[in-house]
């Protein structure tokens, strides 16, 4: 169902004000705009509207100023038709995702997303699990850590961890690709297929976990021993 006229209004209004800002490069300018004329709700709203166009933009918006309450709209985006509304869609969960703790605990994420980039996995292993002492409902800091202990090669404790983080967000495509790929390092192949099925279900465009399910799908074919 497409949106109604004054929802198209606010629509082509959003992208002829805040295209100039983006074309720019300056967020700060795009998210004084948005928040100045517009509501998450009404963001929301122009997820659906006719005009790929404007619904890129909402997404992007709603990933400049968005909150909890817009997950649900965002990950019904992943399965727009364009996929430049797909991408935004996914970039916009992912600032919400990391914005969506106290204060404390999101400054101690992202300390610990330094030393993660780094290849400094204990002190980021540290640094996120303060976080969820912190905010134990803070769902990026268990996937964090569950990134974490993956590249630790952990993977019994990423997979703790990743379903730590889809208990408190289950539209988390992230996690569920990445509790798939700790199943294949292990040799655990329906269940590493079953995780990519899952992660596909909420974003049929996520990168490379089409190929991955491919590859353990052939080796379950091949060798039927592995089921």
């Amino acid at each position: 169902m497409r949106t109604q006229p004054r929802t198209s209004a606010l629509g082509k209004d959003l992208l002829e004000r805040l295209t100039p800002a983006l074309q720019g490069g300056n967020l700060a300018n795009a998210l004084a705009t948005v928040r100045e004329s517009w509501t998450v709700p009404q963001l929301i709203a122009l997820l659906t509207h006719e005009q790929p166009d404007i619904r890129k933009v909402a997404a992007l918006a709603l990933g400049l100023m968005g909150d909890q309450s817009s997950i649900t709209a965002l990950a019904v985006a992943l399965h727009d038709g364009d996929p430049m509304v797909t991408q935004m869609a996914e970039h916009a969960l992912w600032s919400i995702w990391f914005r969506s703790g106290r204060c404390r605990a999101v400054t101690l994420l992202k300390q610990g997303c330094c030393h993660l980039n780094h290849e400094n996995y204990d002190s980021a292993i540290e640094k996120f699990s303060q976080a969820i002492a912190i905010d134990s409902a803070f769902a990026e800091a268990w996937h964090q850590r569950s990134i974490a202990n993956y590249l630790a090669e952990r993977y019994p404790e990423s997979i703790a961890d990743a379903r730590s983080t889809l208990d408190r967000l289950p539209q988390h495509f992230g996690a569920m690709a990445g509790m798939g790929h700790c199943h294949a390092h292990l040799r655990q192949w329906p269940e590493a297929r079953h995780c990519y099925r899952l992660a596909l279900a909420i974003h049929p465009r996520i990168e490379g976990i089409q190929a991955a399910l491919e590859q353990v799908e052939a080796i379950l074919r091949d060798f039927p021993e592995c089921h």
